[in-house]
């Protein structure tokens, strides 16, 4: 092959090779312009749909950046605002509780009211400081209460019959042969005021709760006692009356709103003439007169009240101010 035909034929089969370089690219991009056109094509619900999406996108991306925002500089402005109506709370609430203390009493209400009530409070009294008689009674009172605290009433007793003497009074006589004038009590009966002061309650068991008061109680009444024929078995007295003052304190516990148990300490104390110690001699022995010592002696009976108390009505209504 000469030289000239050799260049012909690389010329055509460059030209060859040119064209089908050409239309292979043609068809490439024709295919890819296709696709990327069937991406973008949409429907009208689609186109809906993408622009509500684009929407919230939009809105999260505003919230993110004022979450920032606050962030950054929000912190501090919130926590003195917050400060400031926490301050203002307080102040307020100190102020509103200034204005209602003297008007709110956290106080449970009492347990069994005694205003316009009678008490009938029988009890066994039983001496506690003579030695040498015991001077027992049953005693019943009645009081009727004015207020929650105050109640006017009497008491009576009768203790003839309950008496008795004790051993110390026997051996005394026969080994010394001395007789310890003695009194003889035949009844009493007295006016009494009763104040309460003291009001509460109490845990027994770790269980039952019951509530009590306090009470202190005096008046005046009379004694009806005569002297016991000790030093001269001979003579024989009257019984007289005398006048009598009392005084004491009790506890009341309460089993019920109207029936409660009491305790009461009380000393009863008028003015006696005792037995004469001196024997007259002849016919002045037998004269009541010498009988009696000169002076009289200030003495005491100092009791203690066992017993019960019954409240009537037995049930009562709270009031309350208007």
């Amino acid at each position: 092959m000469s030289l000239g035909s050799r260049n012909n034929l690389e010329k055509r089969n460059l030209k060859r090779q040119q064209i089908v370089l050409g239309v292979g690219l043609i068809a490439f991009f024709s295919f890819v312009d296709e696709a990327f056109a069937q991406d973008m094509s949409f429907e009208i619900d689609e186109a809906e749909s993408a622009e509500a999406q684009a929407g919230a996108k939009e809105g999260q991306e505003g919230k993110a950046k004022a979450s920032a925002k606050t962030e950054v500089g929000g912190d501090v402005l919130s926590d003195l605002a917050g400060a400031e109506e926490k301050e203002e709370t307080v102040v307020a609430e100190r102020e509103h509780h200034k204005l209602v203390t003297e008007e709110i009493y956290a106080v449970q209400r009492i347990y069994a009211l005694r205003y316009l009530r009678f008490e009938l409070a029988p009890s066994i009294a039983l001496t506690m400081n003579d030695q040498y008689i015991s001077h027992n009674a049953p005693a019943v009172a009645l009081n009727f209460w004015v207020t929650n605290v105050l109640a006017v009433g009497a008491n009576f007793l009768w203790y003839q019959g309950f008496e008795n003497q004790s051993d110390l009074t026997f051996h005394v006589g026969r080994s010394t042969r001395l007789g310890v004038p003695i009194t003889e009590y035949q009844l009493g009966a007295h006016l009494n005021f009763t104040y309460v002061p003291i009001y509460g309650k109490f845990q027994m068991f770790n269980e039952y709760i019951f509530q009590w008061d306090s009470y202190l109680v005096g008046g005046v009444g009379l004694m009806r006692t005569r002297p016991y024929p000790v030093v001269d078995p001979n003579r024989n007295f009257d019984f007289g009356f005398r006048v009598a003052f009392n005084v004491g304190i009790g506890i009341r516990v309460f089993i019920t709103r109207y029936l409660t148990a009491f305790l009461e300490l009380r000393d009863y104390m008028y003015l006696e003439r005792l037995e004469n110690l001196a024997i007259a001699l002849d016919d002045e022995r037998t004269n009541p007169d010498t009988w009696l010592a000169e002076d009289a002696t200030l003495t005491h009976n100092v009791a203690a009240h066992v017993g019960m108390t019954i409240f009537l009505p037995f049930d009562f209504d709270y009031r309350y101010p208007k």
